[in-house]
């Protein structure tokens, strides 16, 4: 696509912007899906108070503003050859402002922070939900409806933005104050970006982004006002919920010197998602970084789920809604992180190397929980642990004790999503900075018993948001067209005969898998209440 200024062909590009948990980046995409140039600077998350994790709006908007200048600089282009913006943001971090001169009233409280786990903890435990979750189960029942056995299923979590909002709505005055006079906006990070793009014309979100909040009705599709006003959250804070390709306005001109038409907004995993081209049902898609988030496209219904995988939508197209199902482990990239500041290696990509230069980890199992256990296990208080250490272990044994806890976390969200959903898989695709790691994958796909792709680009949200945007305004014609701009892939097929039957794990990791699975049932319910 080319457009005609001043009598010379201008090359078009498409612009998009990534604000991760520790990094915001962007890049210039060109019409074959090439990274033309590109910018990032570093998150720095603020820790206010034990357990409190926040983010300074103002940083944030800073920092977007200068990775979108500089990723144009790099690419050697002029702003006005950029055609559109897409935007792919961490999911339930949020802020409240002021509508009327759009000062934030408080910083970004992050999806990492754990100052509502009380409020959470009472109410999961409370009378008024087991009492929701027993009418739930009879409407069930009675109506055979997907929605009451949502319902009837329902557990609160630290991770989703509805307590968190409800404490600050309890601890801001101001908050609750504007919130009566009709002058509150609450947003996730991409809300809180388009206003600050439009000088506050739109206060909008895309449907990714609402559903990962937990306050949104994703069989409705629409704010839940059954939730808001059992929690006394007022819906006319919430905004507009639009679909992902939406054209949600322009950039004003005196931010990047000309408008930029802004065509995608989208939640960073369903991003990632689109930018792997899981378009198909039964696509999975792994994506491991700070956590790992395991996604299956399950089509136009939401997967209700008694284990803990949580339904979001993965984009709305015009008519057509896709969902996914979701598990997640919080801390995968965390444990390779603790492992680097221990000083068991000093540089990320040796651990691969440390992994395979020994045969087994010598009995020592590692739980990656710093933040509890997810699905299918869902216990907040189980802790991280070493498991197993003898005199004769070393630090490739720790290492590698490690690596195959991220992958036997893999295996388990695989196991609960295969039995749960019954949807068979079509393809399985990595991404993510810990997916760069072969003795990862490779596990991953011994355990799996499947073929794993691993594309050359890791950094697959920003190309999902950019994607979308480039579809939104004819830059790219079809999903069939994207899929031929793939990036070549790695692929890891699994190794040894797995035991009973052609798919699963091999027989030479069962002994492993079962000593960490023991290590991990001996970590749970650790921290007492």
């Amino acid at each position: 696509m080319a457009s005609q200024r001043n009598g010379f062909k201008k090359e078009c590009f498409i612009l998009s912007v990534d604000v991760g948990t520790t990094t915001i980046r962007c890049h210039v995409y060109d019409k074959e899906a090439k990274v033309r140039g590109s910018c990032s600077t570093k998150v720095v998350p603020l820790y206010p108070e034990v357990g409190h994790v926040e983010m300074d709006p103002d940083v944030i908007w800073e920092g977007f503003v200068t990775v979108v200048k500089g990723a144009v600089q790099d690419a050697g282009i002029q702003m006005r050859q950029i055609g559109a913006l897409g935007i792919s943001t961490q999911r339930g971090t949020f802020t409240t402002w002021d509508r009327k001169t759009g000062v934030p009233f408080h910083n970004f409280i992050s999806w990492q922070d754990q100052r509502a786990a009380d409020l959470v903890k009472s109410w999961n435990r409370s009378c008024t939900m087991k009492a929701i979750q027993a009418t739930m189960k009879v409407l069930y029942f009675l109506t055979r409806q997907e929605r009451a056995l949502a319902a009837s299923l329902i557990v609160f979590s630290t991770q989703h933005v509805t307590f968190r909002l409800v404490w600050a709505l309890t601890h801001y005055k101001q908050v609750l104050q504007a919130a009566a006079e009709g002058n509150c906006c609450f947003g996730t990070i991409d809300t809180w970006l388009l206003f600050k793009l439009t000088k506050g014309r739109v206060h909008a979100t895309d449907y990714s982004n609402a559903s990962s909040t937990g306050i949104f009705d994703s069989y409705q599709m629409c704010w839940s006002g059954t939730l808001s006003s059992l929690l006394s959250l007022p819906l006319s804070i919430f905004p507009k919920v639009e679909n992902t390709d939406h054209d949600f306005g322009s950039t004003d001109p005196s931010i990047f010197g000309v408008s930029i038409p802004i065509m995608s907004v989208m939640a960073d995993q369903q991003a990632a998602m689109f930018g792997e081209c899981c378009f198909d049902v039964g696509d999975v898609k792994i994506t491991m970084g700070t956590g790992t988030f395991m996604d299956i496209n399950t089509g136009n219904k939401p997967h209700t789920s008694g284990a803990g995988l949580y339904p979001v939508v993965g984009w709305k197209i015009g008519s057509e809604v896709v969902y996914l199902a979701e598990g997640n482990a919080a801390d995968t990239g965390t444990a390779i992180k603790w492992a680097q500041e221990l000083e068991l290696f000093s540089d990320v990509q040796e651990t691969s190397v440390m992994a395979y230069s020994v045969s087994d980890s010598d009995g020592v199992c590692f739980v990656p929980s710093f933040s509890g256990l997810q699905a299918p296990h869902n216990d907040p208080k189980a802790c991280a642990s070493l498991m197993g250490l003898k005199p004769s272990t070393t630090k490739s044994h720790l290492v590698r004790a490690i690596l195959e806890s991220i992958a036997f976390r893999n295996k388990q969200l695989y196991e609960i999503m295969l039995r749960e959903t019954c949807i068979p898989i079509t393809k399985i695709r990595v991404d993510g900075g810990v997916s760069s790691n072969d003795f990862v994958v490779q596990l991953t796909a011994d355990l799996f018993g499947r073929k794993v792709a691993r594309p050359q680009h890791y950094e697959m949200s920003c190309l999902g948001a950019a994607f979308l945007a480039g579809l939104g305004m004819g830059f790219w014609r079809s999903r069939e067209e994207l899929k031929k701009l793939q990036s070549p892939e790695e692929t890891f097929l699994p190794q040894g005969a797995p035991k009973g039957g052609a798919c699963g794990p091999s027989r030479e990791h069962i002994p492993a898998l079962h000593s960490w699975e023991r290590a991990l049932r001996r970590s749970m319910n650790w921290y007492k209440p």
